[in-house]
């Protein structure tokens, strides 16, 4: 199976290098992405950009595919997944969840007319809690800015045909069930999850970047997943 690796912000291909060996020893054929603007000057590059980029993937590829989506690669891995429902087997959200229209990822500060990264202790310590500090040193020079638009343009999606694509949400911390009980309560992506004809949340057990933390369980539930 052709698997596209989509990162989050300030990440490019490079973020998934300990995740590829092991789905191409599954079988599988994976495709990291680094999407456009990472790492260069301030541009006019939107969230709009970085999902054609991945629709254009998309069609350089023959045949059923999946696309993984690591947090806010999540909201351009599903609206690709709304453009394309009819190539996409299934979408794997890596502890993120499926943006409704109009959605942003967040807002985060703006240097020289981009979004640097803003360093490892910016984030919550629930998600960074298994970034030992080997780790933080080997990975925070592999992050690079990102369009300043990027974060807080909306995602734009028209239609549901989306809402019958398979989804697994692999989550660092909450299970099913948990889910399940906590989205009613936030709006519009309680709306959206609840559209999905075919949706499995399994946690993680790690951190936001479990990319970096635990590559092996994160390449084993993507190889399940895709199954």
């Amino acid at each position: 199976m052709d698997i596209i690796l989509i990162p989050g912000l300030w990440l490019t291909a490079s973020s998934w290098d300990d995740v590829v060996p092991a789905l191409r020893d599954a079988g599988h054929t994976p495709h990291p992405l680094t999407l456009p603007g990472v790492g260069a000057p301030e541009s006019d590059i939107g969230l709009a950009d970085w999902v054609d980029a991945v629709v254009a993937e998309v069609d350089s590829i023959d045949g059923p595919l999946v696309l993984v989506g690591h947090s806010g690669g999540g909201n351009v891995a599903w609206a690709a997944a709304e453009q394309r429902a009819d190539r996409i087997r299934r979408v794997v959200l890596v502890d993120t969840t499926p943006p409704p229209p109009g959605a942003e990822i967040s807002e985060f500060p703006v240097v020289d007319g981009v979004i640097p990264f803003p360093g490892w202790d910016f984030f919550d310590a629930e998600d960074t809690a298994d970034l030992d500090e080997q780790t933080r040193a080997r990975t925070a020079p592999m992050a690079a800015s990102v369009p300043r638009r990027v974060p807080t343009d909306p995602v734009v999606m028209e239609g549901t045909e989306r809402h019958r694509v398979p989804v697994t949400m692999l989550m660092g911390s909450m299970d099913d069930e948990t889910f399940r009980r906590v989205v009613t309560a936030w709006g519009d992506f309680a709306a959206e999850f609840a559209a999905i004809e075919d949706a499995e949340i399994v946690r993680l057990g790690t951190g936001h970047w479990p990319q970096f933390s635990a590559p092996a369980e994160l390449s084993r539930r993507i190889v399940d997943a895709v199954r």
